[in-house]
């Protein structure tokens, strides 16, 4: 079988590996995490058990089969132009799927794979420089200072806030986002973030050329999409997954390849008959908004839903930070007056899924017990 094919030009932190019982000698005496894992991979079982992150509801095991997360491993390969002997970093949870798939495309693929423990700031010891790498949105703030040691990055995980977009846009690095989920194993489209010209020299890009150039997911080869009558995505990948996907991701089509995300339906706040994307608002607010922070729906007698904001703070600095943060969100003229929020809560620290994205129903019950500042009203 396919998954049990170690390519000889396969390294895993500067060791070589003649063969699969040699490497799983290796990783048994070097990570508790890797080894059960490749245990697995190298089984005769035809498919792999793996967990889902629990960001948008409580984590599951599902099963993958080899030959998709195979296919998957090619897919990504192929489209970055990754062959033999690239040289990649790991530096996201051997845990979850994300992390599987650096291994399995290393090892299917014949890169050169260093492992590094996850981090919210990967690079802080690194010196060395790499053709690939994953990230989530967290670990490239911390990183921008050193990501031009990584050729091409792609980040998923969460969205890539406005303010980080540009801030990559002085970089060598060419960065792509990546929607994806557990069940379609990783991605299955990618963006653009940043460009670079044909000599690739570094250069600023207009606000509205980068818009129409970075807006939009492009899928990757076979895969077809379309909508249902939810206006959520709907994917047919038949190398990764034999099931149709309906997924709760709201989306513009742009056309038979290509889609704007919305948000996620289960995260639309339906505020006195309007409704309000948390996603697109948070989008506008990064502007203004240097702590973490997100925005979600709450019961309200009038409304049905009102709109609040949850910001990451310590309460100590709270009540200060409000009236600053009044005024920078009444300035905000992208706005519409449904997407200012009633409410503003503060919390210490937000509650998280392993993988770093932030649970959102439990951090707002945890906000909710905790210091808030309430407005009447509309700014």
């Amino acid at each position: 079988m396919a998954q049990n094919k170690l390519h000889t030009c396969f390294q895993l932190n500067n060791n070589s590996f003649s063969n699969v019982n040699e490497l799983l000698y290796y990783a048994q005496n070097s990570s508790k995490e890797i080894y059960p894992f490749l245990k697995e991979w190298f089984s005769n079982k035809r498919d792999i058990t793996v967990q889902t992150s629990g960001s948008t509801g409580a984590p599951k095991a599902i099963q993958l089969q080899k030959e998709h997360v195979v296919n998957s491993a090619l897919t990504t390969g192929n489209y970055f132009s990754l062959a033999e002997n690239t040289t990649a970093l790991l530096c996201l949870p051997v845990a979850y799927i994300a992390g599987k798939l650096m291994l399995i495309r290393a090892i299917t693929l014949g890169w050169h794979l260093d492992v590094v423990q996850p981090d919210s700031n990967p690079l802080k010891d690194i010196f060395k420089e790499y053709d690939f790498s994953a990230m989530v949105p967290l670990q490239v703030e911390n990183s921008l200072d050193k990501l031009p040691q990584i050729k091409k990055l792609i980040v998923g995980g969460g969205v890539v806030s406005k303010k980080l977009q540009d801030k990559l846009q002085t970089l060598s690095t060419e960065v792509f986002a990546t929607y994806g989920m557990t069940e379609t194993i990783t991605h299955i489209a990618v963006k653009k973030l940043n460009k670079l010209n044909f000599d690739g020299v570094k250069y600023y890009i207009s606000r509205s050329f980068r818009a129409q150039s970075s807006g939009y997911f492009s899928v990757l080869p076979n895969i077809t999409i379309y909508k249902d009558e939810r206006n959520c995505l709907v994917i047919k990948a038949p190398k990764v997954s034999k099931e149709v996907i309906f997924t709760n991701d709201v989306v513009r089509l742009i056309s038979d390849t290509q889609f704007e995300w919305l948000g996620r339906l289960d995260h639309v706040i339906n505020s006195g008959g309007v409704k309000l994307h948390p996603e697109k608002i948070e989008e506008k607010f990064s502007a203004i908004i240097k702590n973490r922070f997100f925005v979600t729906g709450i019961s309200d007698e009038k409304l049905g839903e009102k709109l609040i904001l949850v910001v990451e703070l310590e309460s100590s600095k709270a009540s200060g930070f409000k009236s600053i943060l009044f005024k920078k969100i009444k300035n905000l003229q992208s706005l519409s007056k449904f997407e200012i929020p009633k409410e503003i809560y503060f919390v210490e620290q937000f509650i998280e899924t392993e993988t770093g994205k932030i649970q959102r129903s439990k951090t707002l019950l945890k906000a909710r017990g905790c210091h808030k500042s309430k407005f009447n009203g509309y700014f």
